[in-house]
């Protein structure tokens, strides 16, 4: 049974786009041309998704959304898309007062707009409503507060945990597309293919990401970063939604560990991230930093529970506990990895992951703990819709 889906714009031009490229991907679409139309038949044919146009007769979209959420009741939730030519932070953060899931600036790739409805389907529509595709994968971006405080060797061990000890299809992604360390750390040479190969062919299909990913020994698949920084530029915010919707579709878990930098490549992670893990230690520059961050998260309007706290090394002594971390912080930090810094260092430097060749010293129970706790942390979600939805 395919998902249907409303298209509430008063725009010609943009109803028979977005009927198309919907239509092409077995959904089937309904339309409305004013916003008092649009809510008349989201409560008349009980679409899947709702993709709201901002400016809209009668009623705007932030209207429509409102009386949507006001009136849809604690049982139900449609998943909304507003849709905007506005760039300004602020029409976002209305949008998702509003009651909006998901916000898409026009002119917008159709990659990118069909990775969102289907991550929405995913967390929201029942199974049957997802046009015989299997569930998608869950996205986890890793973010390092500041330089130096392990977030690459997180992700890259945290990869192999959730593959080797929890069983699941996953794939790396090194974001980090000027200067990244994934080719030394996994002992990799500059003649494997890279990201680059991905985005310079005329198009990104499964077949191309498959030719151009790496196998890692551990099982792991590997997208790796461009092996010089002045090709980093060709990877484009587009790029990535389309590369990151054709790996949610064949993997249950993208591991995608990306630069400090906010910029629109990596702010499009964030957006389609499932769950963004700030990683961070316990020192006063890193503490001041992800003060900083959180702010800037909150500005874009993620959800709270989006974002996750990740302490590493957090026995080492700094001077600063946890108790006080969080106090600074005014929030609890959610995940713990040991100190263990010279075993961390000498697996980089030999190119030989800890979690690969010792899974059971310290700071490998340690990760897989962590592992372990996401995986759980991820699978809750889901369940608890499957009740809800009165599948067991």
């Amino acid at each position: 049974m395919s998902a249907k889906i409303l298209v509430v714009d008063d725009d010609a031009n943009v109803q028979r786009l977005l009927t198309y490229t919907l239509k092409q991907e077995g959904y089937e679409v309904i339309v409305a041309s004013d916003g008092a139309e649009g809510l008349r038949l989201w409560a008349a044919e009980e679409p899947a998704l709702v993709l709201l146009d901002v400016s809209l007769p009668k009623l705007d979209g932030f209207q429509v959304a409102a009386k949507i959420r006001a009136e849809e009741g604690e049982a139900h939730h449609v998943p909304l898309i507003i849709l905007t030519a506005e760039r300004e932070v602020e029409q976002k953060v209305r949008a998702l007062r509003a009651g909006a899931d998901d916000f898409l600036i026009k002119p917008f790739h159709p990659a990118e707009l069909l990775a969102r409805i289907r991550s929405l389907l995913t967390r929201f529509a029942p199974r049957e409503m997802l046009v015989g595709r299997p569930p998608l994968g869950r996205i986890h971006a890793f973010y390092g507060a500041k330089g130096g405080v392990g977030t690459t060797t997180i992700a890259i061990n945290a990869a192999i945990a959730l593959h080797r000890e929890l069983g699941r299809k996953v794939v790396l992604v090194d974001g980090n597309l000027q200067f990244g360390d994934h080719r030394v750390f996994l002992d990799l040479g500059l003649d494997r293919k890279s990201i680059v190969d991905v985005v310079t062919a005329p198009s990104i299909d499964a077949e191309l990401i498959r030719q151009v990913l790496v196998e890692h020994d551990s099982g792991v698949d590997l997208l790796l970063a461009p092996p010089s920084p002045e090709t980093a530029e060709l990877v484009t915010q587009e790029h990535i939604s389309a590369i990151l919707d054709q790996l949610r579709a064949s993997y249950d878990d993208i591991v995608v560990d990306i630069d400090k930098r906010l910029d629109e490549v990596n702010l499009r992670v964030l957006d389609t991230a499932d769950t963004i893990f700030v990683v961070m230690t316990a020192d006063l520059s890193c503490l001041k930093n992800v003060r900083l961050v959180l702010e800037t998260i909150g500005h874009l309007g993620y959800p709270e529970e989006k974002v996750r706290l990740v302490l590493n090394r957090s026995n080492a002594f700094t001077g600063i506990s946890v108790k006080n971390a969080e106090g600074a912080l005014r929030r609890t930090i959610d995940y713990q990895i040991v100190n263990e810094y010279r075993g961390a260092i000498s697996a980089l430097n030999a190119g030989a992951p800890f979690m690969f060749t010792k899974a059971d010293s310290v700071l490998g129970r340690s990760l897989l703990e962590f592992a372990r706790a996401i995986d759980k942390a991820m699978a809750a979600p889901a369940a608890a819709r499957a009740v809800a939805s009165g599948r067991h």
